[in-house]
């Protein structure tokens, strides 16, 4: 780093903070930048902001483990139960008014549902359920973008990546981040 500017005035007057903080860092410039393994990235520095590549949840979902349903279809406290749908599969034929459908956390919320209601607050009923307390429409489905929606930005340039950012990074897909350089200092006594 030079020192330009500083050796004039030294000699007359003392420097104040935001003049000398003005003259010291018109001459700093970034490191160079490198690319690095996810995992090597915890405690550096980002040097390329992140947008979301889609929504976070890609679609609605099962906030809870229960049964999705449509609240509109509802008459009086019971449901026949019509199917199972685990995290990962998509149910694409859509559920009937009166009908519900076992759900799982994470599954997309079937066509025809706008509400889950958890396991703990239904009795199962032959082959359907009665449930115990009333179900709010919309309760317990997390919406499509809720958390990030397409080309939102997720972590500005010049971040520092804590555990938490590492996170964020893996679950959008990132295997490599492209970081800042670590600095080199050598002290000579």
């Amino acid at each position: 780093m030079k020192s330009r500017g500083v050796k004039a005035r030294a000699g007359s007057v003392l420097l104040g903070i935001e003049e000398a903080q003005r003259i010291v860092l018109a001459d700093v410039v970034p490191l160079p930048t490198e690319t690095v393994f996810l995992l090597q990235a915890l405690g550096r520095i980002i040097a390329e902001e992140i947008r979301a590549p889609w929504n976070v949840p890609m679609e609605d979902s099962s906030a809870m483990d229960g049964y999705a349903f449509s609240s509109g279809g509802l008459r009086g406290d019971r449901l026949e139960v019509v199917g199972f749908l685990p995290a990962g599969e998509n149910r694409t034929v859509p559920v009937a008014p009166g009908t519900a459908v076992k759900i799982m956390t994470g599954a997309p919320v079937p066509p025809g549902c706008d509400t889950v209601i958890p396991v703990e607050n239904v009795e199962a009923d032959g082959n359907g359920i009665r449930l115990l307390r009333p179900a709010v429409p919309g309760d317990h489905v997390r919406k499509r973008g809720e958390d990030l929606r397409r080309d939102e930005r997720v972590i500005p340039s010049g971040a520092y990546l804590r555990p938490q950012e590492i996170g964020m990074l893996a679950s959008l897909g990132r295997v490599s981040v492209e970081v800042f350089r670590k600095a080199r200092v050598t002290i000579l006594a």
